[in-house]
């Protein structure tokens, strides 16, 4: 039985990395901490929304194997 820990996911280390590219894809729109926050949290829900959409379609289709 394949048991996984929530903890020692390895997705855990996308995390950074996605806040750090929405940071850089914010800061390259506007140039004031506010309206690049608020496009960072747009640009981080969206790739985390998409990240989940990918995963459950690959973890369903591999549900039988």
């Amino acid at each position: 039985m394949l048991t996984a820990s929530f903890f020692t996911w390895h997705l855990w280390h996308a995390l950074p990395l996605i806040i750090f590219i929405s940071l850089a894809y914010g800061a390259t729109r506007h140039e004031e901490l506010f309206p690049i926050l608020v496009q960072s949290w747009r640009s981080l829900i969206w790739i985390v929304g998409f990240m989940a959409i990918i995963y459950a379609i690959l973890f369903f289709a591999g549900w039988g194997l």
